[in-house]
């Protein structure tokens, strides 16, 4: 008999993008044999969230969250916090974001990301759920926003698909966020990633696809899917000197303390 899988969170995948067209029983199946029985998919413009809103909707142990991702800060309308306050009021909706900052790609929006990045921070601490931040290229700047709003008003907040430096991971972990471990962490160059994760507290890290992007080894390359968390779990698990067992139920635990609304939607379940 097969063994039945460990228990795991995908916190972060996008399920609405064309990637998995025609695909979504077939993919949450495929997920579910792999032990992923929740996952959050996250709307990154919020033009699309009742999309994104009706995945969740018709799919047990499916969550979801929406923001402005700081790519498409520019050319999308500037989210107001009431809107992100009263799309918080739907049960299936557990988080604010993603937003943040990418000076990789998009650094000549640097300053319009910052106006939505402050928003989004208020709307986390007006509805209580945690901010979910995608940082690329922009340490320094990230640190101290999301440093400056905390000390206005504590909130909630998991540094999603983290693979920046050290010193925003300390930054973060100062002030009770979480890091958010992707299938960057399995490639074989990512060891300063891996050291980073291994010096973190296990009770801080969540687990998470970001797919239809990042397959971790040994599938890499190719399009990633929620199922692919345990090979993520399977890296993580690694680092802690824990079992995978072991490591998907801490993570799992994490994503509850984090993810409160989710939490009780699954007891409720």
């Amino acid at each position: 008999m097969t063994p039945t899988p460990p228990e795991i969170v995908d916190s972060h995948c996008h399920l609405d993008f064309p990637d998995f067209n025609g695909e979504l029983p077939d993919l949450l199946a495929r997920a579910r044999a792999a032990g992923v029985t929740r996952m959050v998919t996250i709307c990154t413009r919020l033009r699309n969230e009742p999309t994104v809103r009706a995945i969740a909707e018709a799919h047990e142990g499916v969550f979801y969250a929406a923001g402005t991702h700081p790519m498409s800060a520019a050319e999308e309308p500037m989210a107001k916090v009431d809107q992100l306050v009263a799309l918080a009021r739907h049960p299936k909706f557990v988080g604010i974001g993603e937003s943040g900052l990418d000076y990789h790609y998009t650094a000549d929006s640097a300053e319009v990301q910052k106006v939505s990045l402050r928003l989004h921070i208020t709307a986390a601490q007006e509805t209580g759920l945690p901010l979910i931040i995608h940082a690329r290229a922009a340490d320094e700047d990230m640190a101290a926003i999301l440093t400056e709003g905390f000390k206005e008003r504590p909130y909630s907040c998991v540094m999603h698909c983290f693979s920046s430096g050290a010193g925003l991971a300390r930054a973060a972990l100062d002030l009770g966020f979480y890091l958010s471990m992707s299938g960057i962490a399995t490639f074989p160059k990512s060891q300063d990633l891996r050291d980073i994760f291994a010096a973190a507290p296990v009770d801080r890290i969540l687990l998470e696809t970001d797919s239809p992007y990042l397959a971790p080894i040994p599938y890499r390359g190719k399009r990633n899917e929620p199922a692919y968390t345990a090979f993520t779990a399977k890296t993580g698990a690694g680092l802690y000197g824990m079992t995978e067992a072991e490591f998907a139920a801490q993570t799992s635990a994490n994503f509850d303390r984090l993810f409160k609304k989710a939490a009780r939607q699954a007891k409720a379940a």
